[in-house]
């Protein structure tokens, strides 16, 4: 006999945590049904431990930095207080009982299996079948892509999960992926003294961002030793023990005591029985409309819903969701100012469109951009002082479209344009404000002025 409950949700990362309980903090029967831990990625693999990999690695760089500012410094990395720090700070040694607590704390109820929709509002884990009142909420996340690389499955490579569990560093570490996440723990380890190799397929690192970060980046990345290979493919891997060795390009052969695999990430769906309520089996996401509906009694949030692999998506979906399936009024799903952020040195924020993608959507587009040194504050800072603004406008509609803030405090300087963007703020309204000095947010202004729009 099926269980009946009011909610299921598949999946208690971020987001379906988060959805999971606010419905039992509203008094709903909710089960909340997760086979690895609760939280997902970003606190165990993803978000914190690396972060915290990154404020290390910019602490020993940032120390590099004194000499011929204040003085002089010697620092001697050590990665033992970073792998401590990561199991007894992030993850408790990768334990999820305090996530666990937390959620049947507000009223849920959890089970550790493998759920899998049978039919409309049911869900079978392990062979128990429970029966949901009002609904599914399919929160599933993604898991790395591996490529099909000649070789590669049959070596010890890492993904971000392996690096982050790291309680000791390789001497050498080669990198497949010049994305956010291939870059940010390259540029970690290489601070810590690894040999690092960077092997991207396109054309430049962050391919998806404006050229001038990506190229800013990959200046930080080769004052950091780092050794970046673009316009490459690998096309066979092979491990002999204890180095790999990756063949790229036309013959080039590349060896690392470690390889770490970041190409991106992707959702699992086969086997989660969508059929069986009507949903795509060979999707490469769950479509969702603006309240996160999939289906009759169908939701989804985060990753699975293909809106970017990231945690504030997840949490944002997760309140629309919620909402919805409470039957409360609330405003629908909005990703024109969605933002996100590389964590590098210099830290990489985005906002809306890239200026290639307003002008592939037909945008009257106007352009302006502000180097971070020539502003008072990067005058200022001097040493690791690299960055820019970069405005992309609608000169038609007179608001901006997207913007890119790069620098030593890229990520929190792109708050006041995040907002521009989601509000519409005219930029006629953008050029008359007061700009607190010496900031490095008042580049912005220095950005506006360049900006070609009445």
């Amino acid at each position: 006999m099926a269980q009946q409950v009011d909610v299921v949700v598949i999946g208690m990362g971020v987001g379906g945590e988060a959805v999971a309980g606010q419905l039992a903090e509203a008094g709903l029967a909710v089960v909340g049904v997760e086979n690895k831990l609760v939280g997902g990625e970003c606190p165990y693999w993803g978000c914190i431990p690396t972060k915290m990999m990154i404020r290390a690695a910019n602490l020993l760089a940032e120390t590099r930095r004194v000499d011929g500012m204040a003085g002089h410094a010697e620092v001697t990395p050590d990665w033992e207080p970073v792998a401590a720090r990561i199991r007894d700070e992030a993850t408790d040694d990768w334990n999820d009982q305090v996530a666990v607590d937390r959620f049947t704390g507000k009223g849920g109820r959890f089970v550790r299996g493998r759920a899998r929709l049978a039919g409309p509002g049911l869900v079978d884990v392990d062979g128990e079948t429970f029966e949901a009142r009002r609904g599914v909420v399919l929160a599933t996340g993604t898991a790395p892509v591996v490529p099909p690389i000649d070789g590669l499955e049959r070596t010890p490579f890492w993904s971000n999960r392996e690096a982050a569990e790291a309680k000791s560093l390789p001497s050498s570490l080669l990198v497949l992926g010049g994305g956010a996440i291939g870059l940010e723990l390259a540029q970690a380890f290489a601070r810590f003294g690894v040999d690092v190799t960077v092997v991207e397929a396109m054309d430049r690192l962050l391919p998806a961002d404006e050229p001038e970060a990506s190229a800013l980046v990959e200046g930080a990345l080769a004052a950091d030793g780092v050794t970046v290979q673009t316009s490459v493919r690998a096309s066979a891997v092979r491990y002999d023990g204890e180095r790999f060795t990756v063949m790229v390009g036309d013959g080039l052969e590349l060896t690392g005591e470690k390889l770490l695999v970041a190409v991106g990430r992707r959702a699992e769906l086969a086997d989660l029985g969508l059929d069986t309520v009507g949903l795509d089996l060979l999707a490469h996401a769950i479509k969702v409309d603006a309240h996160m509906r999939a289906g009759d009694g169908v939701w989804a949030v985060g990753d699975v819903t293909g809106h970017g692999a990231f945690t504030h998506v997840a949490t944002y979906q997760a309140a629309i969701a919620a909402r919805d399936i409470l039957g409360e009024v609330g405003s629908p799903a909005d990703y024109r100012a969605l933002p996100r952020v590389t964590f590098t040195d210099p830290e990489v924020g985005v906002v809306g469109m890239t200026e290639s993608e307003a002008r592939a959507a037909g945008v009257q587009t106007a352009v302006g951009v502000a180097q971070v040194p020539s502003s008072a504050r990067g005058w200022i800072h001097k040493a690791g002082n690299e960055g820019l603004i970069k405005l992309v406008a609608d000169s038609e509609q007179g608001v901006l479209v997207g913007a890119t803030s790069a620098g030593p405090t890229g990520g929190e300087v792109l708050s006041a344009l995040a907002v521009a963007v989601h509000a519409r703020v005219p930029i006629s309204a953008l050029r008359h404000m007061i700009y607190a000095y010496p900031t490095f947010h008042r580049g912005i202004e220095d950005a506006l002025r360049d900006l070609d729009v009445a």
